[in-house]
């Protein structure tokens, strides 16, 4: 490319250099040429002018008085009526400039000027003009090689960029040329490269997400296809089965509802459900895990909320903080729904030591956590609550209060206000 901007360049230079400067060449020569005839016809009268002054005057004309007259490389031949011819100056040699001018008198002046002279001032504006014109193809030649590195350049950076993307390196260079048309390319490849980073880091966000949400669905499945197996009791078989197929469907929603947030996280099938029906299922399942560990899960507060959200996200957050007071809290936890504005409230709180405090701002970050975990729970689980227009805080942080605010519907008939504990 330099190459061809360079040939391009200099050619258009050469191609204007010969159309003007031929011209000029022309144009100087016969400029010089006439100068120079009018320069000894100019010259001729005036020789002729003093003749006749001399005349007149009844003077002396020769060669001695009029050789002050005639210039240097001049040459002239005074004709008078009934005289020799009165010569003035060296004849020249070779081709000559004259003229002719006739006196008042009858005297004829032929004045004569080697063309020489004349050829070597158009050689002098020759070489000026060739010099000229080097000095153009010069000043030609770097500013193409300054053009095509400026172009060139440029295009190169851009090579490099569109092979950074390619080869998995997203990383937006904001480098611009000065060049419109080569920014408008760097701004396209910049969004690229920025989109791209987005979609890797949605593809690595979705595959920590489902690693942890398929979790704790898979490992509840398994306890109760290990319960089939140790039982020969057909109604428990039975039970158990059925207790795995809705296993199944929320690991089926767990899928669909992590394909869906990795879509747009936007995007909800918010409903009216019952929030105790949701509530009573998460306790039915976590309790063996707390039995196993030597702990209760219990639910109190106000009954038969219905709240708008999706069921199988609500789930998955319930899920998210009760596993997380498995993993880090300790003692009784306790699931508290209540009423606030116009909002269901459902409180999960432990007997543990809380939230470190230096950790409590940072809690819904991802990656955060207090012990050796991976940190996505919480995180992913802020996420779910506030795709359906929810929010998931933390109200206190020693003991740990998590508060899952959803919007309530009114309940569907008068009910007692509180919902005994269930242990």
């Amino acid at each position: 490319m330099r190459r061809r901007l360079i040939q391009s360049t200099l050619a258009v230079v050469l191609v204007v250099i010969a159309v003007f400067g031929v011209s000029l060449v022309i144009v100087e020569t016969r400029t010089i040429s006439n100068s120079a005839q009018e320069r000894v016809d100019s010259e001729a009268l005036r020789l002729a002018s003093i003749v006749d002054s001399r005349l007149l005057g009844a003077e002396t004309v020769n060669a001695d008085v009029l050789r002050d007259q005639v210039a240097a490389g001049q040459y002239a031949v005074i004709t008078l009526p009934g005289q020799r011819p009165i010569e003035v100056g060296g004849q020249p040699s070779g081709e000559v400039i004259h003229s002719t001018a006739k006196g008042e008198q009858g005297e004829t002046v032929r004045m004569e000027e080697p063309r020489s002279s004349v050829t070597r001032e158009v050689g002098r504006t020759l070489l000026i003009i060739g010099l000229v014109a080097l000095l153009a193809v010069v000043a030609a030649v770097l500013l193409a090689i300054r053009q095509a590195n400026r172009l060139a350049s440029p295009l190169t950076d851009l090579a490099e960029t569109a092979e950074r993307l390619g080869s998995g390196d997203p990383r937006p260079r904001h480098k611009r040329y000065g060049v419109p048309e080569l920014d408008r390319v760097a701004d396209v490849l910049d969004s690229s490269a920025e989109r791209i980073a987005r979609m890797l880091t949605a593809e690595r966000r979705l595959a920590a997400d489902a690693s942890h949400q398929l979790r704790t669905p898979l490992t509840a499945l398994s306890m109760r296809l290990e319960e089939i197996t140790l039982t020969d009791d057909p109604d428990t078989v039975k039970d158990e089965a059925n207790v795995a197929l809705t296993q199944v469907e929320r690991l089926t929603d767990v899928v669909e509802r992590l394909l869906t947030n990795s879509r747009d996280p936007r995007t909800g099938s918010a409903v009216s459900f019952d929030l105790d029906q949701v509530i009573q299922q998460q306790i039915a399942e976590w309790r063996p895990a707390y039995r196993s560990a030597g702990r209760a899960i219990v639910s109190s507060g106000k009954r038969h909320l219905r709240a708008v959200g999706t069921p199988g996200a609500v789930a998955q957050v319930l899920a998210a903080l009760i596993e997380n007071s498995l993993m880090h809290g300790g003692g009784t936890v306790a699931l508290r729904t209540r009423v606030t504005g116009n909002q269901a409230v459902v409180e999960v709180t432990d007997e543990g030591p809380g939230v470190p405090a230096d950790l409590g701002a940072r809690i819904f970050e991802r990656t955060i956590s207090g012990r050796n975990s991976t940190g996505i729970g919480l995180a992913v689980a802020r996420d779910l609550a506030e795709a359906d227009g929810g929010r998931l805080e933390l109200l206190q942080a020693q003991p740990p209060v998590f508060g899952l605010f959803l919007s309530r519907t009114p309940p569907l008939k008068r009910t007692p206000d509180e919902l005994p504990t269930v242990r």
